[in-house]
């Protein structure tokens, strides 16, 4: 039997499933409607979709431009995030944009029903669909689970219903994660605004005057303002992020940072955007710190497609609540964004580590260099005091010349002639030095002699020489076996002689 997913016009589920020609994998919907996708399960001709939690939804939770925009497309960390670059756009100077950026995540609750009514349709969807009417149905299901795990595509499930449309963000797509973003302590008084450019740290670098000088002129070129710099970072894709702020001076003399709001409202006017965007510029916002309020309303409400239980199992392992915020990452792209800006941050505390290290070897090169200068110094003092010593002593014999010799001096002269006499004691001080110099003296001449009749060998040489006697023993005791052989042959031989003697002798006589 053939599988036809498909039906003719005008002919039930039932029916097509009898009437479909053998052979083949038919298509998905072979109805005269036909879908914009590359398969269509017999939907209607209107093909509108309505996203997983409303038409106008809030897709991830960016801490950018606006803080949830209500018809952002931003995924992962947003705009403000999405560089890595920290928080921004919470602050801005108009009441009536201030209302419209928080009515974005935090007015969700507003969207109940519609919410509600696209979970049932995704439920719908993803269990028991009913396009087709037949077991075709089934793996209709799965294949829109498929989809909806993997979070792109649309579920097709009911003829009379449009499908549904699977984002990532839709609470069935498996590749999500959390992870942990720092928050900024600057405040709005800081005057912060990180100003993200499509070129290189090393361009910017070279032309930060000019750079300094463009945003002057885009700021009007009011003589009291002045741009300062406070840092440039390098970002993944070869970007680069520039953090400024603008001081401004009043007639009497007083200066002040522009707020960061008041600057970051400026930028974002359609001319002045323009200009920096002629300048390099593909994001700007401010950096700012969060209040208690905006932290505790983020918390509270999981990012759209968030399970609301791994949100605060997040919250609860959160290593560092006073310093850390947690952000969600949905997709491939976000972790490999986050894994650019990790390797890249890792390089940079690399490179501090390398600056950090060849201080420190200079400043322990100039501490061993001013101990040296100190110990000279101090060897340079003590001859001073004694050469000042001296002088005065002779400046004083001087001026005390035919003088007398007064009762306090003879008090001084009586006590050194103690201290002398104590001194030379034989038991005293002097014999007990002299006793010790001798001792070091009788020491130091046993040492040396000692020292000279020591001899230390290598333990290879060691072992080299004893294997050489020996085999010079074995050499030894193989001779005297030959030896003692040898004399008692030649006993023999002594011995037959003696014989043959006695024999002549007797025949002849």
């Amino acid at each position: 039997m053939a599988f036809n997913f498909g039906a003719p016009s005008g002919t039930s589920g039932t029916a097509a499933a009898t009437a479909a020609p053998a052979g083949g994998f038919g298509g998905f919907g072979t109805t005269s409607t036909t879908a914009g996708s590359a398969f269509s399960f017999s939907a209607p001709a209107n093909t509108g979709t309505t996203g997983l939690f409303g038409s106008t939804q809030n897709k991830g939770f960016g801490f950018g431009t606006g803080f949830g925009t209500t018809t952002g497309t931003s995924t992962g960390l947003g705009t403000g995030l999405g560089t890595g670059l920290g928080f921004g756009g919470f602050n801005t100077q108009q009441q009536q944009q201030q209302q419209t950026t928080l009515g974005g995540l935090f007015s969700q609750p507003t969207q109940a029903p519609t919410q509600s009514n696209q979970l049932i349709n995704t439920a719908s969807a993803l269990s028991a669909p009913t396009l087709l009417g037949d077991e075709r149905d089934a793996i209709l299901a799965k294949w829109n689970q498929l989809q909806a795990f993997w979070g792109t595509g649309k579920g097709y499930f009911n003829n009379n219903i449009p499908p549904v449309e699977f984002t990532q963000e839709n609470p069935f797509c498996r590749f999500k994660a959390v992870g942990y973003s720092c928050m900024p302590n600057n405040k709005d008084e800081d005057g912060l605004v990180v100003l993200v450019f499509n070129k290189k740290e090393m361009d910017i670098r070279s032309q930060q005057q000019q750079l300094v000088e463009s945003l002057h002129k885009v700021l009007g070129g009011n003589q009291t303002l002045t741009v300062n710099v406070e840092g440039i970072k390098t970002l993944p894709d070869d970007q680069t992020e520039v953090v400024i702020y603008v001081v401004e001076r009043s007639p009497n003399g007083t200066s002040r940072r522009v707020p960061a709001t008041t600057l970051y409202a400026h930028f974002e006017q359609t001319i002045i955007k323009t200009q920096l965007q002629q300048l390099g510029v593909t994001l700007s916002m401010t950096r700012t710190e969060l209040s208690p309020a905006q932290i505790k309303q983020l918390l509270q409400n999981p990012p759209a497609g968030v399970d609301p239980i791994i949100w605060e199992q997040a919250k609860v392992d959160n290593p560092d609540s006073e310093k850390l915020i947690p952000v969600p990452m949905v997709g491939f792209k976000e972790l490999l964004r986050r894994l650019k800006v990790q390797d890249q941050m890792t390089k940079q505390h690399q490179t501090r580590l390398d600056i950090i290290s060849e201080d420190i070897s200079e400043l322990q090169k100039n501490q061993t260099t001013t101990m040296a200068k100190i110990a000279q110094y101090k060897r340079k003092l003590m001859d001073l005091s004694h050469r000042t010593l001296q002088v005065l002593i002779k400046q004083e014999i001087q001026r005390k010349s035919g003088y007398a010799i007064q009762a306090d001096e003879e008090q001084l002269r009586v006590q050194l002639d103690t201290i002398q006499c104590e001194l030379n004691a034989p038991t005293q001080f002097k014999g007990r030095l002299n006793e010790l110099m001798s001792q070091i003296r009788m020491q130091n001449h046993f040492g040396a002699v000692r020292s000279e009749e020591r001899y230390y060998i290598d333990a290879d040489l060691l072992r080299e020489i004893k294997q050489h006697l020996k085999q010079q023993q074995e050499g030894l005791s193989h001779l005297i076996s030959i030896i003692k052989d040898d004399l008692e042959d030649i006993k023999l031989v002594e011995h037959g002689l003696n014989e043959t003697l006695h024999i002549r002798s007797g025949v002849f006589s």
